[in-house]
């Protein structure tokens, strides 16, 4: 089995910041490329960061990105206070313009995508943030990756300190109490942050045969034990 090189978009974010600190600590991930607009503060000797202020056009980066067999995309915006338009592009259009850059430099490589709990593969909903979502997820999986991977988890426990200046955190500090409910009564709704890592490097090693990951696939792949 090949080891892993990664690259991670969104890691200043709290799935991101997740997904890194896994890569990084994971025996069969080599070496891992952050692409971001800030800098993660994070310093390891498999980390490389690249800074760039317009994530929907990497074609500069081209010398850069070549060579890696995983990508996990966990760059995204609320919908919240924007209208279809925008939304679109912040979503749909980044994040295709560059997946199709990777794709067009590491043919081998495995793409996974956050997406969304209730996501909607119709594209014809009633819900904007979905029907964006859902087309986002429709055409990543046309793209000549070797496999694309579309993660839809819905409440999130996150396992790294507080972080004050992030607004998903701020929520967590105060409604920590409602994710402790969620879990006893529906734990189908929530995952730990842990789990979701662990669950896309295991999609990238080891593959699983949904391509729409639901809570319980990721619940399940998380599991799974790399050999």
């Amino acid at each position: 089995m090949n080891k892993l090189k990664v690259i991670i978009t969104g890691a200043t974010g709290m799935i991101g910041e997740g997904v890194l600190s896994e890569c990084l600590n994971h025996t069969e991930v080599e070496k891992v490329l952050v692409i971001t607009r800030n800098p993660t503060g994070y310093y390891h000797p498999k980390l490389t960061e690249i800074i760039h202020s317009d994530l929907s056009n990497i074609s500069s980066l081209s010398e850069s990105i070549k060579g890696y067999n995983a990508c996990y995309f966990c760059l995204g915006v609320t919908s919240l206070g924007k209208n279809e338009e925008e939304y679109t592009r912040l979503t749909y259009t980044l994040t295709m313009n560059f997946a199709k850059t990777l794709a067009s430099l590491n043919p081998e490589m495995t793409f996974c995508y956050i997406s969304g709990a209730s996501s909607d593969s119709s594209e014809k909903g009633n819900t904007m943030w979905a029907r964006v979502k859902g087309k986002t997820e429709n055409d990543l999986m046309k793209l000549p990756f070797k496999h694309v991977f579309n993660f839809r988890p819905g409440g999130i426990v996150p396992f790294l300190p507080l972080k004050p200046t992030q607004t998903f955190y701020k929520t967590y500090k105060y409604l920590g109490w409602l994710f402790s409910l969620m879990k006893l009564f529906a734990p189908g709704m929530v995952i730990r942050l842990k789990d979701l890592s662990a669950a896309m490097i295991n999609a990238s090693l080891i593959g699983y045969p949904k391509s729409i990951l639901e809570m319980k696939d990721m619940k399940i792949l998380a599991k799974e034990v790399v050999s």
